[in-house]
């Protein structure tokens, strides 16, 4: 009976879904001609930044707004990513569940974050329709792993359940013999005691953050200031582009700055769509974050980016895009801010999906690497042919970016329509070897120099 009434509701389920599409393909052909007079009447822009790089930005609607969802069909027995000559990747660690961000902590425990997009039963069956279910993983463990690799050989002899019972947990913090917790409704944060295996404890929610948000926006993730007095919260956007309305976007779409208890709360820096990636840059008070930017305006709009975070600086995010351009679905509403907006400092591919971000802060990769910074770009899906789906280096210099990204660890991408797995959070260790956590494949890889 259980599985008739399964069947029944999933029926149901699916001609709710195809008739939401078709009343969605009738709005598309009545915005259609819109688009295209936008096109028609709007030019093309060529932007430079603070790295002295040229970009170019088509007009929007240039091309129609394309879905291609990955199918990640994992990676072959002996089959790793590839680096450049002179590295060496190997599997850290496997038969995880969504292992999406990850944290060395101070005596050296690496701690790993499985959480997911959690799709309530009308979003899954739109996953099956949209073939979304097939490029990641849908439901949330909701745990934190421990990975200790005492011996320092490259592979963890301890992989044990630190700590459960989260909600969508993304970063992780060490500080003050606290343990804390981004998860996508607050800060939560935990007695620590360095060495400890688990965490039996219960915690308290220290900050209450607006949860949930557009696509996979319910990341939040935490850092601290160097001198540990103050702690920088990122969190999404609630929509693409403000459509459900900005009163739904108080507290997103930004970076939040707040004492070690969680008081004393303000606005660091805002218009940032989905800064999920933050990090300080090496000898810098710098602080950096890798963005997500919008969707559904041609397929090379927006650029993703990696930018310098001014203190009360805004992004442009939803009116105004790289710059001051303004969004053509956000015309005329906040000229002030579009004034405001700050060009970032390095354009990445656009719909890449670049979300983890780390400097290399050691010695043990090769000079040019030093002080650079690297960028998990997790793939695209808004988008006519794939877009990301590596990790790419912007080599720094004096706190600065000096050149354009580059490949660095790349062959995700199996061919046209298929991907061995996503790379997302990135960690350098203390040992100057970097991980890399490929959420898809359930899998962390280790790049290390030879």
């Amino acid at each position: 009976m259980k599985n008739i009434i399964s069947w029944i509701t999933g029926c149901i389920l699916l001609v709710c879904v195809g008739a939401c599409q078709n009343s969605k393909n009738d709005q598309q052909a009545d915005t259609k001609a819109e688009k295209q007079a936008i096109a028609d009447t709007s030019r093309t822009y060529t932007e430079t930044t603070a790295a002295a790089q040229q970009v170019n930005l088509p007009k929007p609607f240039a091309t129609e707004s394309a879905k291609k969802f990955a199918n990640v069909i994992g990676w072959p027995q002996g089959k790793t990513p590839q680096a450049p000559d002179g590295f060496k990747v190997t599997k850290f660690a496997e038969g995880m569940d969504n292992p999406r961000w990850m944290y060395q902590a101070p005596n050296g425990d690496i701690f790993v974050a499985e959480s997911a997009t959690m799709p309530n039963a009308v979003e899954k069956v739109e996953a099956v329709v949209s073939g979304k279910n097939k490029s990641q993983n849908l439901g949330s463990a909701n745990r934190i792993t421990l990975l200790r690799d005492a011996n320092g050989d490259g592979k963890p002899e301890v992989q044990k359940i630190f700590l459960t019972d989260l909600n969508q947990p993304l970063g992780m913090l060490v500080l003050n013999n606290s343990f804390y917790v981004a998860n996508t409704d607050g800060i939560m944060q935990f007695p620590y005691k360095a060495g400890a295996t688990n965490i039996t404890a219960d915690g308290k929610k220290i900050l209450s953050l607006p949860a949930d948000g557009y696509n996979n926006h319910w990341t939040r993730n935490i850092i601290a200031s160097k001198d540990g007095s103050k702690m920088y919260i990122s969190v999404g956007s609630a929509s693409n582009v403000g459509e459900h309305g900005m009163e739904n976007e108080v507290r997103r779409a930004a970076i939040l700055e707040v004492n070690p208890d969680g008081t004393g709360e303000r606005i660091y820096a805002s218009g940032l769509r989905n800064p999920v990636g933050i990090a300080w840059a090496p000898g810098t008070n710098t602080l950096w974050a890798a963005v997500n930017e919008r969707d559904e305006l041609g397929d090379e709009l927006v650029p993703d980016y990696l930018t310098s975070v001014q203190e009360d600086g805004f992004y442009g995010w939803p009116y105004a895009y790289f710059g001051q351009h303004e969004d053509p679905r956000r015309k005329g509403e906040r000229p002030d801010l579009v004034k405001k907006t700050i060009v970032p400092d390095v354009a990445l591919a656009s719909h890449s999906a670049s979300l983890g971000l780390a400097f290399y802060d050691k010695n043990a990769f090769p000079e040019k690497y030093r002080n650079g910074a690297f960028v998990g770009q997790h793939g695209s899906w808004n988008r006519s042919a794939f877009s990301g789906y590596k990790v790419v280096f912007v080599p720094f210099q004096n706190g600065k970016p000096t050149g354009k990204p580059e490949d660095f660890l790349t062959g995700f991408i199996a061919n046209g329509e298929e991907v061995h797995g996503r790379p997302v959070g990135i960690t350098v260790l203390a040992d100057g070897s970097m991980l890399v956590a490929d959420d898809a494949a359930n899998t962390i890889w280790r790049v290390s120099a030879q």
